[in-house]
């Protein structure tokens, strides 16, 4: 490729004026790679100096090779891990010291207690955890291959079905390469996606969906500080317990629901497995790169090349994530509310906080956004919260853990639009069949999926 055959003559050009050695040089004569796709993933890969200098070639080649190195799927997940790393390690990531590991323990238990008065879920919490950035990568990577695969295979399978054929006779085995540098591609932005995400993350279940291992309730004491940095006028140890609230709930909700868990995981990879690219559109621009310029595959990428146009169906997709998104952060908001209600004052300062960084959507949602193509913000969570709180008051606690027991009993976006007559003509508890009832709560409660009680709508 014409960009690799300038680094062959870096060692010659040392002597020469403007070349490396050069005192009069700035810092884009120092850049081989400048103009050619791999200075994106060199840049993100940190090798390049704060003035955009001369980088290590001997490390970059070393972290080329990993790129480049044969993997299973689109993606090469030791590559991203070691790029995620290296990401969250630009800012201090110090060692979990034994005392906060204590204090997350501690906070846990506590609001599990506390979570004990508000629902008749039992506590999903196996072990705890106080995790470093890094730790959390490597956590949490099992469950973002899931999550990331599908939308990364999509991408490079319409790569392959937009080239046009006279653009594969004339690039001949530069295909193949194409097809390397895209992957490596999708490896470097993901695992500086990652990186980014690990300095945001607050708590396991931050983002809504169950990153970390089945039962383990973990916080991320180093962002926890930073974020009560930003509420002087609460406590640290309010922040931590406040936080410890909402990981212990999700937990426990996630541990009583069964089917919870896979279906919104899978809901989110087959959103992206379902991502319809315009491949005719792709061929167009295809037809316009320039193989003699190495930067033009870059300029194509960046411009929206990869850009999608979701489907019908994968819009109706979209609406269903996100309801069953709002439904689990507004059922958490209102059990932790319930929780907090008598016990911390300055909780309602923390849940309007938290809301509004939900809803709005952060540094986290963003990166998300990035990584998988789509934006997972619980927008209706006031909605969700209001509509469980109103459902508990008029037919109990009971009534509304129950609607849990199937997927097909949850609210549509149509109920959140009323949440205050959300089920207002439905037959509270006291008026179902004891038998019918208790049947189906209690095999939720035990583990089943609920389908011993009320039938489906």
């Amino acid at each position: 490729m014409p960009g690799l055959g300038r680094v062959g003559t870096v060692e010659g050009m040392s002597d020469t004026p403007g070349g490396p050695g050069s005192s009069d040089q700035g810092p884009d004569d120092n850049n081989p790679f400048k103009g050619t796709p791999f200075e994106q993933i060199f840049s993100q890969m940190g090798g390049f100096g704060a003035g955009g200098g001369m980088p290590d070639l001997n490390a970059l080649m070393s972290q080329m090779q990993s790129l480049f190195a044969p993997h299973d799927g689109p993606v090469n997940w030791d590559t991203v891990l070691d790029l995620a790393r290296r990401a969250a390690a630009q800012e201090p990531d110090p060692t979990v010291s034994t005392a906060q590991s204590g204090a997350v323990a501690d906070a846990v238990r506590l609001a599990d207690h506390w979570l004990d008065t508000t629902t008749g879920f039992p506590s999903g919490v196996t072990t705890t955890a106080a995790w470093s950035r890094a730790e959390w990568i490597v956590e949490t990577i099992d469950v973002w291959k899931v999550l990331v695969e599908p939308i990364a295979g999509s991408a490079t399978a319409a790569l392959g079905q937009a080239m046009p054929e006279e653009m594969r006779q004339l690039a001949g085995p530069l295909i193949a390469m194409l097809g390397k540098a895209s992957g490596a591609m999708v490896a470097s932005q993901v695992g500086s996606g990652l990186g980014a995400l690990a300095g945001d993350v607050l708590s396991a279940s931050d983002i809504g969906l169950p990153l970390g291992p089945i039962g383990k309730a973990a916080l991320l004491p180093t962002n926890v500080e930073a974020f009560s940095a930003e509420l002087p006028d609460v406590t640290t140890d309010d922040v931590l317990l406040y936080l410890a609230l909402r990981e212990a709930a999700h937990q426990r909700l996630f541990a009583g629901v069964p089917w919870l868990r896979d279906h919104l995981i899978s809901a989110v990879s087959e959103y992206g497995a379902g991502m319809d690219f315009d491949t005719s559109a792709m061929e167009e621009k295809m037809r316009d790169i320039d193989l003699g310029n190495p930067s033009a595959m870059q300029d194509a990428l960046s411009g929206g090349l990869f850009d999608p146009e979701p489907s019908p169906a994968q819009k109706a997709a979209l609406e269903k994530l996100e309801v069953t998104l709002a439904l689990v952060e507004g059922w958490v908001d209102e059990v932790v509310s319930q929780a907090t209600a008598d016990r911390m004052p300055a909780a309602a300062k923390l849940q309007e906080t938290v809301r509004r960084r939900r809803a709005a959507g952060g540094p986290a949602e963003q990166t998300f956004a990035t990584l998988v193509g789509l934006e997972l913000r619980p927008r209706r969570l006031r909605d969700a919260s209001t509509l469980w709180g109103s459902l508990r008051t008029r037919q109990g606690t009971e009534a509304r853990d129950g609607v849990w027991m199937s997927p097909h009993l949850l609210p549509t976006a149509a109920d959140l639009d009323d949440p205050l007559g959300f089920r207002e003509d439905s037959v509270a508890p006291g008026e179902l069949s004891d038998e019918d009832f208790d049947a189906g709560l209690r095999d939720l409660l035990d583990g089943g999926d609920g389908s011993d009680g009320r039938p489906a709508e």
